[in-house]
């Protein structure tokens, strides 16, 4: 399933959150545990594997591991079958600091199908396999030419996918005996014309059957001047024409060209990731500076145009890490409540101002799943920004990670 950006911000915090876990052995489980997978066969592998744990020498791991080969059996109960994608399953003893520990378990339903069984005890989770879910998957189409071959493929994160090659019949540029030069020039300039009009609509073909908005562009490679020719020729379809991102040179044109393509356009590859921030950010930054700009920033002023549903893109910085939290006081006869923004780290809320009571968080949620929510309940689109670009830095550094591209002006600038 694809992510939305919030989903995809929130499966990323979840994944920082599982980095953070340490245990003070190998004892932390991860169990990554394929759609097909039948449950009663995991089951049977961690009896086995909690049998083993017993010639552990350190009484302390030995137990720990047990322990948690435990309640991992006991959640597998709990799920009588894995769910469409799978399941990953992280449980054991974490060191929580103060010289005490905790058991810690997750459930997680992955993005993506799971597709290999995995059981892996260390003194920290493995999440390498649910982080490259996480990385991009965009796609691109690619198409590598010459006069004699050509392949079509598609890129789709960093997977090549080949679809079709094809040869030609053009021939050679040594004319046959009994054929006039002019004549033979002729025959050859409607056989390449042919070729490139086959590898247009193989292209077609490939491409268009791709959802439009996950096409992020179309990569040619090729010797010149073969390359610009099928480009300047308008061989594919009108809709995919001006989606062409760049032409290269590359050596090759079966199916090793189309790797050679991808490698020669990281660079490219890597700007058009960001691309869509950066648009974002500058159409921002153009509102900022204009007197009547349809700009805002800071989290008071963005949440004002929220509620008035004002917003028209809302950006988020990546790396915003507050919380929206609802406190109220310990005194049940007391009414006070507030909302307040916090940031990581940061006291208890301290004492009722009204009767001197504690304060107690009630209830606390990401400031960007908050905003987030927010913005789809007034149909804004939102942004969530990287920090990987000097505007994206700003965002955070300068507007407080929160700003927002206005459909119209009002009094919260």
């Amino acid at each position: 399933m694809e992510l939305s950006a919030q989903e995809k911000y929130e499966f990323k915090r979840l994944l920082e959150d599982l980095r953070s876990k340490a245990g003070r052995g190998t004892e932390l489980i991860s169990l990554y545990i394929p759609p097909d997978k039948q449950i009663s066969d995991v089951t049977s592998q961690l009896r086995e594997e909690h049998g083993q744990a017993a010639n552990i020498k350190s009484k302390l791991t030995r137990t720990n591991v047990q322990s948690a080969l435990e309640s991992a059996m006991a959640r597998l109960r709990l799920i009588p079958r894995p769910p469409e994608n799978g399941v990953v399953i992280f449980i054991g003893t974490i060191d929580v600091g103060g010289n005490k520990t905790d058991m810690y378990s997750k459930a997680i339903e992955p993005p993506e199908p799971i597709t290999t069984y995995r059981y892996h005890c260390d003194s920290s989770f493995l999440i390498g396999p649910l982080e490259d879910m996480l990385a991009d998957k965009k796609t691109f189409g690619l198409i590598v030419l010459d006069r004699r071959e050509a392949t079509v493929g598609i890129l789709r994160g960093k997977r090549v996918d080949p679809i079709k090659h094809l040869t030609s019949t053009v021939p050679g540029k040594q004319r046959k005996g009994g054929q006039s030069s002019h004549r033979f020039q002729q025959l050859r300039l409607i056989a390449i014309h042919d070729f490139y009009k086959r590898i247009g609509e193989a292209a077609n073909d490939a491409f268009l059957a791709v959802d439009p908005k996950d096409l992020e562009g179309i990569l040619i490679g090729g010797p010149s001047p073969t390359k610009e020719e099928f480009v300047d020729g308008a061989f594919l379809h009108h809709e995919l024409q001006k989606k062409i991102v760049d032409a290269l040179d590359v050596s090759y044109t079966d199916e090793s060209g189309l790797n050679e393509l991808v490698e020669a356009a990281q660079d490219r590859l890597l700007d058009l990731e960001l691309t869509q921030e950066k648009l974002a950010m500058k159409r921002f930054m153009k509102e900022l500076v204009n007197d009547k700009g349809l700009a805002a920033y800071g989290e008071k002023e963005v949440r004002q145009n929220l509620a008035l549903g004002a917003v028209d893109t809302l950006l988020l910085s990546e790396e915003l890490r507050k919380t929206r939290a609802e406190i109220r006081c310990s005194n049940q006869n007391c009414d006070c409540c507030q909302t307040v923004t916090r940031a990581p780290n940061m006291p208890p809320p301290g004492s009722c101002p009204q009767c001197g009571s504690q304060l107690n968080i009630a209830e606390e949620k990401d400031l960007i799943s908050d905003l987030s929510s927010l913005a789809e309940q007034g149909g804004a689109k939102m942004k969530i920004i990287s920090t990987d670009f000097e505007e994206g830095a700003q965002l955070l550094h300068a507007f407080g990670g929160v700003a927002a591209v206005l459909r119209y002006r009002t009094s919260h600038r």
